[in-house]
């Protein structure tokens, strides 16, 4: 699942310079980004929009599964035509004593989350892709965002059988932190 991801002040222009965009451009402001907020996000043709984290439905729908959103009456027609990618420096997990985990690249380079977008409550709103975990990640919770690849983020956005193909896509390995790890004393 991903329920927080973060952008550092140095994201903005890490991504700009991979993405080739204007310098300025993205107006990025450093910091959590959570559920419900307004966020950066690029649509096809590397359009720049402004976005809430969420859709409401019968309750805020933050995250969709990569293996079924398809098949989904609610998600299919958006994926197919209505993906998104929300750019990151890390995002946040918290294992099952209730830590804190960041998980960033082994490069520390931008993380570019899949997602799509509808409309909802009168405005555009994403929702963000999850998958499977991968060894990096599995012990801390079993689901982890769907990432796509600074080089595949056009394909991602404009064509939708190279999108298709990502869904099932391996996830890269990530470096994690822990704020603070509780310790026992039994």
């Amino acid at each position: 699942m991903c329920g927080r991801y973060v952008c550092y002040s140095q994201t903005e222009d890490d991504v700009e310079e991979e993405l080739g965009l204007a310098r300025g451009s993205l107006e990025m402001a450093a910091g959590d980004v959570c559920p419900t907020d307004l966020a950066v996000v690029l649509t096809n043709g590397l359009k720049i929009n402004t976005m809430p984290w969420g859709l409401k439905e019968k309750s805020l729908i933050i995250n969709a599964r990569a293996e079924t959103a398809l098949e989904k009456p609610t998600f299919g027609d958006s994926i197919l035509r209505r993906r998104c990618i929300m750019p990151a420096g890390a995002f946040y997990e918290w294992d099952k004593d209730k830590n804190k985990v960041t998980f960033f690249r082994q490069d520390e380079s931008p993380i570019y989350l899949a997602g799509f977008y509808q409309l909802s409550d009168n405005k555009d709103s994403f929702v963000i892709l999850t998958t499977a975990a991968n060894e990096s990640m599995i012990k801390v919770h079993d689901r982890m965002p769907l990432m796509i690849e600074k080089d595949a983020v056009r394909d991602w956005l404009g064509d939708t059988d190279a999108a298709k193909e990502m869904l099932k896509a391996e996830m890269p390995q990530l470096k994690s932190h822990r704020e603070y790890e509780q310790l026992s004393l039994f």
